[in-house]
C-alpha cells in the first residue's frame, strides 16, 4: 500500500468525517456532542486553509488520517501560537500515521513564523499522550472537570511544544495562503512521509 501526506481538499471531507464522527458519537475525545455533516466538514477545510494547514494522510484511496492547526486564542498578543489536532482512523492507528502528520504539520507551522503549538487532550487517553509526548510536547496543565460529555465530567491536559527559539521582537507570523504551493511548503508537507510504515 502506498501512502501519502498532501493539503486536504473539499473532497476529503467524506473520509474525514468517517474518522470523526465516531469520535463525536462515542467518545469524549472530541467535545462535539453530535458529529457535523459532509458540508460542514468541507466548509471547515475551506475556512481552515487560508490560515492554516490541515493535511490528511491518504493511502488506497482511503483516509488514513488527518491534522491541522487553528488559532491558539484570539486575542492578538496570542497570534504566535496555534492549537494542533490530530485523527487517524481505527485500523491505521500506532502505524506511524500521526507521527508523520505531525511532522509535516509543525514544519509547516515553523514555516509561518509560529512559536508555540498546544494540544488539548481529553483524559485518560494513554496513545495520544504518548504521540504528544513522542513529538516533543511537555505537559503545561490539566483543566480538571472542564467538559461534561456521555454522563460524566472530563478532565484536559494541555501540552506544549516550541516550534521556534523565541526572538525579540516576533515577525508577525504569515498566512498559510502565502506559503501555499512554494517550495518550502512543498517540502514541509512531504517531510513526514518517510515515517509512514507502508510507502511505495
Amino acid at each position: 500500500m502506498g501512502a501519502i501526506i498532501r493539503l486536504a481538499t473539499g473532497d476529503d471531507a467524506t473520509g474525514i468525517l468517517a474518522i470523526y464522527a465516531p469520535i463525536v458519537r462515542e467518545t469524549a475525545i472530541s467535545f462535539e456532542v453530535a458529529p457535523p455533516d459532509v458540508d460542514q466538514i468541507r466548509q471547515r477545510i475551506k475556512n481552515t486553509l487560508g490560515r492554516f494547514p490541515w493535511l490528511v494522510c491518504a493511502g488506497d484511496e482511503q483516509i488514513l488520517g488527518y491534522a491541522y492547526a487553528s488559532p491558539h486564542r484570539d486575542r492578538v498578543a496570542y497570534q504566535w501560537s496555534v492549537d494542533v489536532s490530530v485523527y487517524v482512523d481505527a485500523q491505521a492507528r500506532r502505524s506511524g500515521v500521526g507521527r508523520s502528520l505531525y511532522t509535516s504539520l509543525l514544519n509547516l507551522v515553523d514555516l509561518q513564523g509560529f512559536y508555540n503549538a498546544y494540544a488539548g487532550i481529553t483524559l485518560p487517553n494513554p496513545a495520544s499522550v504518548g504521540l504528544h509526548e513522542a513529538m516533543g510536547f511537555l505537559l503545561v496543565g490539566i483543566y480538571r472537570s472542564v467538559g461534561y460529555k456521555l454522563g460524566r465530567w472530563h478532565d484536559v491536559g494541555w501540552w506544549h511544544r516550541l516550534v521556534r527559539a523565541p526572538r525579540v521582537p516576533p515577525d508577525p507570523p504569515v498566512e498559510f495562503g502565502r506559503i501555499r504551493g512554494t517550495p518550502a511548503c512543498e517540502r514541509a508537507v512531504a517531510s513526514g512521509r518517510a515515517l509512514l510504515p507502508l510507502v511505495d
